[in-house]
């Protein structure tokens, strides 16, 4: 029932920026915490950014906290990944997450939908 669509992923240098935007289906996105995940190949999924519901409650990882901002937009069904000072080690498929409570979690087992992810790949 819920589709999420991410996009703005691409091929930078090591230092640029890139901004990503995950755009949602449905009339209760306002009621869903949010996530943004990312897969390199040969690692597991692992969650880099949440935010609550109503934006209260924000998580980053340590590898991305001071580079990444997370920010939502309810009123036009989207959440957006700012990503700053880009590293080769951020390169990966980063997908946008939705869970049906209002909190986030931290495990991939907290989140019910999923986008189908966008491919970030950053050169040194």
């Amino acid at each position: 029932q819920v589709q999420l669509v991410e996009s703005g992923g691409g091929l930078v240098q090591a230092g640029a920026s890139l901004r990503l935007s995950c755009a949602a289906s449905g009339r209760t996105f306002s009621n869903y915490a949010m996530g943004w995940f990312r897969q390199a190949p040969g690692k597991e999924r692992e969650l880099v950014a949440a935010i609550s519901a109503s934006a209260v409650s924000i998580y980053y990882a340590d590898s991305v906290k001071g580079r990444f901002t997370i920010s939502r937009d309810n009123a036009k069904n989207t959440v957006a990944l700012q990503m700053n000072s880009l590293k080769p080690e951020d390169t990966a498929v980063y997908s946008c997450a939705a869970s049906l409570r209002r909190n986030y979690g931290l495990s991939v087992y907290d989140y019910n939908y999923w986008g189908q992810g966008t491919q970030v790949t950053v050169s040194s």
